[in-house]
Protein backbone atom coordinates (compact mmCIF):
# COMPACT_ATOMS: atom_id res chain seq x y z
CA UNK A 1 0.00 0.00 0.00
CA UNK A 2 1.11 3.48 -0.74
CA UNK A 3 1.29 6.03 1.73
CA UNK A 4 3.22 8.50 0.23
CA UNK A 5 1.58 12.30 -0.83
CA UNK A 6 2.70 15.24 -2.09
CA UNK A 7 1.24 18.30 -0.66
CA UNK A 8 0.32 21.97 -1.71
CA UNK A 9 2.90 25.10 -1.16
CA UNK A 10 1.23 26.51 1.70
CA UNK A 11 3.02 26.90 4.65
CA UNK A 12 1.59 24.93 8.29
CA UNK A 13 2.69 25.14 11.86
CA UNK A 14 3.97 22.20 13.48
CA UNK A 15 0.42 22.10 15.35
CA UNK A 16 -1.09 21.74 12.24
CA UNK A 17 1.19 19.28 10.83
CA UNK A 18 1.11 17.18 13.88
CA UNK A 19 -2.69 17.25 13.77
CA UNK A 20 -3.20 16.58 9.99
CA UNK A 21 -0.01 13.42 9.22
CA UNK A 22 -0.63 11.60 12.81
CA UNK A 23 2.10 9.12 13.49
CA UNK A 24 3.76 10.04 9.93
CA UNK A 25 6.84 11.05 8.49
CA UNK A 26 6.74 14.32 6.85
CA UNK A 27 9.07 16.09 4.95
CA UNK A 28 9.33 19.95 5.17
CA UNK A 29 10.92 22.73 3.10
CA UNK A 30 12.61 25.93 4.38
CA UNK A 31 11.32 25.12 8.37
CA UNK A 32 11.36 28.20 10.36
CA UNK A 33 12.92 27.17 13.33
CA UNK A 34 12.88 28.65 16.57
CA UNK A 35 16.00 29.34 19.19
CA UNK A 36 16.33 25.85 20.11
CA UNK A 37 16.24 24.78 16.38
CA UNK A 38 12.75 22.91 16.77
CA UNK A 39 10.95 23.55 13.55
CA UNK A 40 7.61 25.70 14.42
CA UNK A 41 6.70 25.98 10.73
CA UNK A 42 6.63 25.01 6.74
CA UNK A 43 5.79 23.65 3.53
CA UNK A 44 5.06 20.22 3.74
CA UNK A 45 6.39 18.76 0.62
CA UNK A 46 5.27 14.98 1.38
CA UNK A 47 3.98 12.44 4.28
CA UNK A 48 4.25 8.92 4.38
CA UNK A 49 3.94 6.05 6.94
CA UNK A 50 6.96 4.93 5.28
CA UNK A 51 10.28 6.84 6.46
CA UNK A 52 12.29 5.24 3.85
CA UNK A 53 9.85 6.81 1.30
CA UNK A 54 10.74 10.00 2.97
CA UNK A 55 14.17 9.69 2.44
CA UNK A 56 13.62 8.77 -1.02
CA UNK A 57 11.91 11.72 -1.80
CA UNK A 58 14.19 14.24 -0.08
CA UNK A 59 17.02 12.89 -2.10
CA UNK A 60 14.93 13.42 -5.38
CA UNK A 61 14.29 17.08 -4.44
CA UNK A 62 16.28 20.04 -5.65
CA UNK A 63 18.93 21.46 -4.33
CA UNK A 64 20.10 23.65 -2.57
CA UNK A 65 17.29 24.09 -0.05
CA UNK A 66 16.51 23.79 3.50
CA UNK A 67 14.62 20.57 4.33
CA UNK A 68 13.64 19.05 7.62
CA UNK A 69 12.20 15.34 8.07
CA UNK A 70 10.11 14.86 11.32
CA UNK A 71 7.79 11.90 12.51
CA UNK A 72 4.34 13.48 14.46
CA UNK A 73 4.12 10.59 16.61
CA UNK A 74 5.51 9.00 20.05
CA UNK A 75 9.10 6.72 19.78
CA UNK A 76 8.66 3.91 21.31
CA UNK A 77 10.40 3.20 24.67
CA UNK A 78 13.91 2.78 24.71
CA UNK A 79 14.20 3.54 20.76
CA UNK A 80 17.43 5.36 20.02
CA UNK A 81 17.49 8.43 17.73
CA UNK A 82 20.68 8.47 15.79
CA UNK A 83 21.68 12.46 14.30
Amino acid sequence: MDYFRTMTEHQMTIQEIEDQFESEWVLVENPQTDEALEVTRGHVVCHSKDREEIYRRAIALPKPKDYAVLFTGKMPPNTAIVL
